[in-house]
């Protein structure tokens, strides 16, 4: 009876020893394969360039902060150079887009003929119909004897600046003029300032209202005509 019984246990070991020799491995962990990277990383990495292109644009108008300079700075810069005043009243409003120009403004007449009168008194300047703006305006365009150092600055032609018949007029100057003259409130930079090369100081004069804002705004006329040209003329060498 011990016999049989040592027997069968010996068969049933073998038995189990044997199914175990027979089942099956469990599967191997699976190898991501190029396409299955991919396919896992994917959405990651357009979710962390998506965030740096978001970092990027929130940062970047901050670059913009530079390009403010005050009339202290401006004489610091161009010791040439006198600071502006502030200019009084409420800021001209403006079209914001092209055609840039003023709205709502009505020129005092006796004002207006006085600065188309100076503008084209400064040595070289003829008075033409503009090829740059709209129909009416004038175009103050440099004769062929006087010399260009900043062809860059000029629109089109010889045409460095051109006055509107409400009195606003568009000139090049340089651009921390073009910066101190927008903070002062005397006009604004042109909206493709930024987007054409040479155009950085390019501004609109809003129209002078009084004999003294004209003061000021001759005063920038002939800075601009001296910019383009290499002179070194003074407003009051004019009258």
């Amino acid at each position: 009876m011990p016999f049989r019984f040592l027997i069968l246990s010996l068969v049933t070991l073998m038995s189990g020893l044997w199914l175990m020799g027979c089942a099956p491995e469990a599967a191997p962990a699976e190898i991501p394969s190029a396409d299955n990277i991919s396919q896992v990383t994917s959405e990651p990495v357009v979710t962390e360039v998506a965030a740096q292109a978001t970092l990027e644009v929130t940062i970047a108008p901050s670059t913009t902060v530079a390009n403010t300079v005050n009339a202290e700075d401006a004489a610091e810069i161009d010791p040439g150079l006198i600071p502006l005043p502030q200019r009084e009243g409420p800021r001209t409003q403006t079209s914001g887009t092209v055609p840039h120009v003023q709205l709502g403004v009505t020129p005092d007449q006796t004002v207006n003929d006085e600065l188309f009168r100076l503008a084209f008194t400064l040595p070289g300047v003829e008075d033409r119909p503009t090829i740059v703006s709209l129909p009416g305006a004038r175009g103050m365009w440099l004769s062929e004897e006087l010399s260009v150092v900043n062809p860059q600055v000029i629109v089109n032609g010889r045409e460095f600046a051109h006055i509107h018949p409400d009195g606003s007029l568009h000139a090049a100057l340089p651009f921390t003029r073009a910066m101190e003259l927008t903070e002062k409130g005397w006009g604004e930079r042109h909206p493709w300032a930024d987007d054409r090369e040479g155009w950085e100081g390019f501004v609109m004069l809003y129209t002078p209202l009084t004999m003294e804002e004209l003061e000021i705004t001759f005063q920038l006329i002939v800075e601009s005509y001296n910019h383009v040209t290499g002179e070194t003329y003074h407003p009051a060498e004019f009258n």
